[in-house]
């Protein structure tokens, strides 16, 4: 098992107990990078979260942060202070070796990092590592041709689901206390259910990135991801703000996030609605059970939990045509050079987005439009939407993607995400909580999503959930064999 030392109890703590440590100056960014490359020493062959590490550009990032640690005061809500996080292998980070999971960029070495990175870095934050992710971020099983599979630490078995799968993990056992992740169909909140973690898909522009090859696309962004509530919170502080490399980039609120879980009962919803199922897909009955259970924990707080959704009609369709449109648009090259090179899934994707008539695609966004109008009336009603974040619980990671559910049978290795991606499609905010576990210890999340630009609302919902529910089981944890270990 673990030893007991000074650098496992740093780890252990939270990222908003360890930030408060920094600005006290009572413990250094130097102490925790060699804290955190412990940690990942010690349990990165369980797991394989960051196989690639950047200790020695850590070390220098930490020394520096100390020699100027006066030009920042402490009372800054964005300043992390030395914080080591992780970050996915689809941002570039100068410098460090990012490969997009792929064979093509294996040696590929940044020589700028991303406009999130520098933000991040601004503001306190030290990359230790890359976190591992499926291929080009593709697919929600987090495995790939360079590094191999990432393992879930509440039973190395299971998968941990992706896309941001590294980032989950190394946030699960305690590697590192904040972790960036990417979210087209769910790849932020997916691994943040299957590895008890907190995952907030922001509205589109509120975190900054790129520059990108498509800058107005509203389907993907980037976020943060934390032990809990309140880390996360603290993390989209320090990376969100306008950029002018980033055209749909968002002012920084009022108030900080931060500030919505620390006032967090000022923030709760009169009136949510509960849905097990968003009316598309089967969804694991154990899954809906404890989601379910975990939505009425709100009543004991006051909030009225209705069941209810807005209507997803065609939702399934228009995401798969918007996602092969944007998949065409931006990997046709990696396809005409580099095809013996890319997964299966990765072709079948591009060259649907290539069969694609405009009218096909301008349907689809005229589709994808009254989604959001009906979602606009539904937030008329409710505060919140509640749902599960994925249909099933971890599976074997040896399984590319879940194939059928209770007799239905999915048609490729998208569709199985659904309860994630049709809400990618209205712009409003989500995040996934950690809401229990199965009777063999995995975890599962619950799902919360709030009008755009309103992520106070979810932080805050989450942490009222958090004190609720109370779990038995914490972050961070040591891989485990199985749950009964």
């Amino acid at each position: 098992m673990i030893n007991d030392n000074d650098n496992i109890n740093l780890c252990e703590l939270s990222a908003s107990e360890v930030i408060s440590l920094l600005k006290r100056r009572e413990v250094s960014p130097l102490e925790l990078v060699e804290a955190s490359a412990d940690r990942i020493q010690l349990t990165d062959g369980h797991i394989n979260a960051i196989p690639t590490r950047c200790f020695d550009r850590a070390r220098q990032h930490a020394k520096k942060i100390m020699e100027n640690s006066n030009r920042h005061q402490t009372d800054n809500p964005a300043w992390l202070g030395g914080l080591p996080i992780s970050v996915k292998d689809l941002v570039a980070v100068k410098g460090v070796r990012t490969t997009w999971g792929s064979p093509i960029f294996s040696s590929h070495i940044p020589s700028k990092s991303d406009i999130l990175v520098e933000i991040l870095e601004s503001n306190g934050a030290i990359v230790i590592g890359k976190s591992n992710t499926p291929e080009f971020g593709a697919g929600a099983n987090t495995f790939n041709e360079v590094f191999g599979k990432t393992y879930n630490p509440w039973n190395i078995s299971k998968t941990c689901g992706g896309s941001s799968g590294g980032a989950a993990v190394s946030l699960a056992t305690g590697q590192v206390w904040m972790a960036t992740g990417s979210d087209l169909g769910g790849s932020l909140r997916i691994p943040a259910s299957y590895c008890s973690v907190t995952g907030l898909r922001p509205t589109p522009g509120r975190v900054p990135h790129g520059p990108a090859d498509v800058a107005f696309d509203t389907l993907t962004v980037d976020g943060p991801m934390g032990r809990n509530a309140l880390d996360t919170a603290i993390f989209l502080d320090a990376m969100c703000g306008t950029n002018v490399n980033d055209p749909i980039s968002l002012p920084k609120p009022a108030s900080p996030f931060a500030d919505a879980v620390y006032h967090k009962h000022q923030y709760l919803p009169t009136r949510v609605a509960y849905s097990p199922d968003l009316g598309i897909f089967p969804v694991d009955k154990k899954v809906a059970e404890i989601c379910k259970n975990a939505a009425r924990c709100l009543e004991k707080v006051g909030v009225k939990v209705e069941d209810g959704s807005p209507s997803f009609t065609n939702a399934v369709e228009t995401f798969q045509v918007l996602r092969a449109a944007l998949f065409a648009g931006t990997k046709i090259n990696l396809l005409e050079h580099h095809r013996e090179a890319l997964k299966p899934e990765l072709i079948w994707n591009i060259e649907k987005g290539l069969s694609l008539t405009s009218q096909e695609i301008g349907k689809a966004q005229v589709a994808r439009s009254k989604l959001y109008q009906r979602m606009s009336q539904f937030f008329q009603d409710y505060d919140l939407l509640i749902c599960p974040t994925v249909i099933t619980p971890p599976f074997d990671v040896n399984i590319r993607y879940i194939e059928e559910l209770d007799g239905y049978k999915f048609e490729n290795y998208v569709d199985w995400l659904g309860m994630t991606f049709v809400l990618s499609l209205t712009g409003c905010p989500a995040i996934s909580t950690p809401a229990g576990f199965t009777d063999d210890g995995l975890p599962v999340g619950l799902q919360i999503i709030a009008p755009p630009q309103a992520e106070s609302k979810l932080l805050a919902t989450s942490a009222v959930l958090e004190e609720i529910i109370d779990l038995p089981h914490k972050t961070p944890i040591f891989p485990r064999q199985d749950t009964n270990d």
